[in-house]
């Protein structure tokens, strides 16, 4: 439990601070792009606090001059902290509703145009999520979103959402895959306790969408991408048919 009071001793210092702070600035400059290189610089200094090393391949399948979409495994809670300080430029993020009722933080999310998505089937809210997240990679955001839409239980691969890929396939966005390990050991699902560790990161090469005639296509490859990479602990049941 030391390493979860220090990440959030990190969080409740400086987070507050920043956002009492950076909002009024944010509002008066209209810019947000200062405020969110300080908040994800306390978040990794959270990380780094909590005793959670990271180590990061693949920078180089980011490409320099497009607006990527950046889609992880799930495995923990640490995974938002852990893979958005990496990503370079600014980045939105689809996340649960919920959060964006945090005092303080919510308010700093929605000016960082960070998406909403509402849990359930309701189609109208579905779409509404993929046109405001349209919208960010139309101001020159990236996006990261995490397609299995909630933290795997026993850390393996999960069923991905269709609604990232409908994005991909209507903004033609590059998606950078990755496939994060290490955080399914440091803080398991149904529990705040932090295990310090490495978290490996990999971003994989860029998927074209235009290259797929569907989307169910566009989803095993993104999906297959990330099953490959990840330790054999980590890979989906259904592993061995994906590629038949």
């Amino acid at each position: 439990m030391f390493a979860t009071l220090k990440l959030l001793f990190v969080y409740t210092a400086l987070g507050p601070l920043a956002g009492i702070i950076g909002m009024p600035y944010s509002f008066l400059v209209r810019d947000i792009s200062l405020l969110y290189r300080v908040a994800m610089w306390i978040a990794n200094a959270g990380v780094r606090a909590a005793g959670i090393r990271i180590e990061i391949t693949g920078l180089q399948n980011i490409p320099s001059d497009r607006h990527c979409i950046f889609m992880c495994n799930h495995v923990s809670n640490l995974d938002p902290p852990v893979v958005l300080p990496l990503l370079p430029g600014r980045s939105s993020v689809l996340l649960k509703k919920e959060l964006m009722r945090i005092p303080i933080l919510g308010t700093a999310m929605r000016m960082g145009k960070f998406v909403p998505v509402e849990r359930g089937h309701r189609r109208e809210a579905a779409q509404a999520s993929v046109a405001a997240a349209a919208d960010a990679l139309r101001s020159g955001l990236n996006i990261l979103v995490f397609p299995e839409g909630t933290r795997s239980k026993d850390g393996r691969l999960s069923i991905f959402k269709k609604g990232p890929f409908f994005l991909a396939q209507q903004t033609q966005a590059p998606i950078i895959p990755i496939a994060l390990s290490g955080t399914e050991h440091m803080m398991r699902k149904g529990s705040i306790a932090i295990t310090p560790g490495v978290a490996r990161v990999q971003l994989l090469p860029a998927i074209e969408p235009a290259r797929y005639e569907t989307r169910e296509d566009l989803l095993k490859a993104v999906r297959k991408a990330i099953a490959d990479a990840l330790p054999e602990e980590m890979k989906p049941k259904d592993y061995l048919t994906m590629a038949l």
